[in-house]
């Protein structure tokens, strides 16, 4: 009778664990409870519009009665007469508002940078979609833009590039860097659940004016220059640059720019990092950063210190840490008093989770399995 006491107690303190780890595995973000846990939400696609958060705030204008909804079949690329059926025909040849989906799994590799205009959805729930090729992601003068479940990497720079542009006339647009998504005087973009890494460059570049901007529930891997927020030390407009970046995973294999800032500020909020090695958050020319909940797991030898700077430490610097969790000996050098103050709209505020919960909120960063038979 004792051994079947025994037993029965193992049992129910197996159940009790693996119960406490399926309740844990399915905590879910102030992004995906919003969407996520509805079963339907292929049938209900644009209902994702309205969950962002942060400096992007509701991407409500991307949806409506008005929008076309463009399905990708072709995985070809002519940069220069995009054929109907390929991405690029619906990122750039269709006018007004365009929901793009893809027909199938499918590997795109881009001959040219691929221009993305404004009032565009990428939404490749469902279905898995590889890009590379030449500088992939463009996203030009554009605003309403939102970037969801790609796999982009091992995007290459280009000395000189002809694409045809959104007026129907081929645009030059110069030499351009290997990154997986550049945005040039964009406003009102928001980039979620994307995997990217191996680039030649970097990963995520908002530069030249750009504002408004959430990167949310990527994951960001093998890569030395990861997130670049502000052109150049002397481009000043960038100082009206606010960009959200939240649960993000960083790592493994990341070396630095998690991101690195210029003029700007960024709330840096509630995003996993698993390691580095020159540094996690950095920047120049004075921006505000607000590192928020986030939890920092130091690599095991090397540079512990989260932070970097550039340029005088006498200038009005505001790197804030504010709830942050440090793991295996990861410190952070603080600069500034104040905490800074979060100018966030209804539109774009949420509620952050304490620290200690970013690995539960983090678990499904990146492109998320979407199957016909289970929920997203």
């Amino acid at each position: 009778m004792a051994t079947v006491f025994w037993h029965l107690a193992i049992a129910l303190s197996v159940a009790t664990v693996f119960g406490s780890m399926a309740t844990l595995a399915t905590e879910m973000n102030a992004i995906d409870q919003c969407w996520r846990q509805n079963p339907n939400w292929r049938r209900h696609r644009q209902q994702l519009a309205k969950c962002s958060v942060g400096f992007a705030g509701k991407m409500t204008d991307n949806i409506g009665k008005d929008v076309t909804h463009y399905k990708v079949t072709d995985p070809s690329d002519n940069p220069l007469n995009p054929k109907p059926g390929t991405l690029r025909y619906g990122t750039i040849m269709i006018s007004g508002k365009v929901w793009i989906t893809f027909q199938r799994d499918m590997r795109i590799t881009l001959q040219k940078p691929l221009l993305i205009t404004s009032y565009t959805a990428i939404d490749a729930r469902g279905t898995t979609v590889h890009i590379s090729g030449v500088a992939c992601l463009l996203i030009y003068k554009a605003s309403n833009v939102i970037v969801h479940g790609l796999y982009i990497h091992h995007c290459r720079a280009d000395e000189q590039s002809s694409v045809m542009g959104p007026d129907g006339k081929i645009k030059q647009l110069g030499k351009v860097d290997g990154d997986a998504i550049r945005l040039v005087s964009a406003t009102k973009v928001w980039i979620d659940h994307n995997t990217l890494y191996k680039c030649e460059d970097g990963l995520i570049d908002v530069s030249r004016g750009s504002t408004d901007v959430t990167i949310s529930n990527n994951w960001f891997r093998d890569q030395d220059k990861v997130m670049l927020l502000g052109h150049d030390d002397g481009f000043i407009r960038d100082k009206n640059m606010k960009v959200t970046v939240t649960f993000n995973h960083f790592g493994p294999n990341c070396n630095q720019r998690m991101p690195r800032v210029r003029h700007g500020f960024a709330h840096v909020v509630n995003n996993l990092y698993q390691g580095w090695s020159q540094y996690a958050i950095g920047g120049s020319m004075s921006p505000s950063i607000k590192s928020h909940a986030n939890l920092f797991i130091a690599p095991k030898s090397g540079n512990k210190e989260v932070t970097w700077r550039l340029g005088s430490q006498e200038s009005p610097w505001k790197f804030y840490s504010v709830g942050d969790v440090f793991e295996n000996g990861a410190s952070f050098k603080q600069t500034g008093i104040g905490g800074a103050k979060l100018p966030y709209n209804n539109q774009q505020r949420f509620q952050v989770a304490d620290a200690r919960s970013v690995r539960s909120l983090t678990s499904s960063s990146g492109v998320l399995c979407c199957t016909k038979a289970s929920r997203c």
